[in-house]
């Protein structure tokens, strides 16, 4: 009498319910890696942007003021916390008419340079609009459709176009800025213009579009609602 070979459905829900000593060990390991990994990748970059910021500004400081001198072992932060407490100063010093005043003196003497001048304002301006607590730029995501149609892409989106722009675009509709960044690199990617309603805004935020860019779709947010997001069309009664 030939045995009846096991049902291959019985076999998998068995060895989930009863996993080996191996499988154990996997899982323990892979838990564990889950765990480690995201806290020694934020304690890795944290470290060296503390060891950064203090090798900027430590040597701006008399070395008699630095803690290190009189402790026999090193203080690391203590760089970071002048910065963070220098450009306090300098933004308390910019909200007055005196510190006013020295920065608009300074700011026309960069003025006068020919190199200097072009590089000084491009930089402000781009943290200006960075920074900004008023602007739009860069608080929306939304999709476009790219590179063809039917599939979408998750971008930023920027500001309007400005007048000289939009006056010289074929399209008569509003024309919005964009900015397409690419997987898993989000500081590179393409900048370009098109009709508002090609645009398909998202109500997450950029940071939920970050992580789902650099994730590769991996991390998904939490809830995607989309505004005018195009439905298929339901399917038709069936002939009777």
């Amino acid at each position: 009498m030939t045995p009846t070979p096991p049902d291959p459905r019985l076999v998998a829900q068995a060895d989930l319910l009863n996993p080996s000593f191996g499988t154990r060990l996997r899982r323990y390991f892979l838990t564990g890696l889950v765990i480690a990994a995201p806290l020694a990748i934020t304690a890795s970059v944290t470290w060296w942007f503390v060891n950064f910021v203090d090798g900027l500004v430590k040597p701006l400081i008399p070395a008699a003021y630095w803690p290190d001198t009189h402790l026999p072992y090193p203080i690391p932060g203590f760089g970071l916390i002048i910065g963070l407490l220098g450009l306090t100063l300098l933004g308390f010093m910019t909200a007055n008419l005196v510190g006013r005043t020295l920065i608009d003196a300074g700011e026309a003497i960069l003025n006068r340079m020919p190199v200097v001048r072009g590089l000084y304002k491009g930089v402000k301006q781009v943290f200006e609009t960075i920074f900004s607590q008023s602007g739009t730029s860069f608080r929306k995501v939304g999709m476009v459709q790219f590179p063809q149609p039917g599939m979408w892409s998750i971008v930023f989106i920027a500001q309007e176009a400005a007048p000289e722009i939009a006056g010289r675009l074929p399209d008569g509709d509003e024309q919005i800025g964009v900015f397409l960044p690419c997987t898993p690199n989000p500081t590179t990617g393409f900048f370009f213009y098109l009709p508002r309603r090609e645009v398909v805004e998202l109500t997450i935020s950029v940071e939920d579009g970050a992580k789902l860019i650099m994730s590769a779709g991996l991390i998904q947010p939490g809830a995607v609602a989309a505004k005018g997001l195009p439905r298929p069309p339901a399917n038709p009664p069936a002939a009777a």
